[in-house]
């Protein structure tokens, strides 16, 4: 069983910062791809940014680049995102991701696990 918690939304003014941090908990002992997608009212969810294990790969949507940035502890299986410049395009619920996951007591686990997801609200 994996639990991911999310912490860090809220509301922000157009131009201002969020750092958005998720923590996964459960029997693992290590995790390989972890990410942010977010998904606005009325639209599909969509890629914000993942980071892998490793720390060699990082990919952001296009709407974030430069903007965003996404980082990892692995020690803590945590991952934040730096959310600066914000528009109100960026309003949306994120969800953290975990993907492909090494368990301490069973197999290697490729699905996607999903947080319960935390609202970010940009506006004056």
């Amino acid at each position: 069983q994996v639990q991911l918690v999310e912490s860090g939304g809220g509301l922000a003014q157009p131009g201002g910062s969020l750092r958005l941090s998720c923590a996964a908990s459960g029997s693992i002992d290590a995790i390989n791809v972890m990410g942010w997608y977010r998904q606005a009212p009325g639209k599909q969810r969509e890629l914000v940014a993942v980071i892998s294990r490793g720390y060699d790969s990082r990919n952001y949507g296009d709407s974030v680049k430069g903007r965003f940035t996404i980082s990892r502890d692995n020690a803590k299986n945590s991952v934040s995102l730096q959310m600066n410049s914000l528009k109100p395009e960026d309003t949306a619920v994120y969800y953290c991701s975990a993907t492909g996951i090494w368990f301490s007591d069973g197999p290697f686990d490729n699905q996607i696990y999903w947080g319960q997801g935390t609202q970010v609200s940009v506006s004056l």
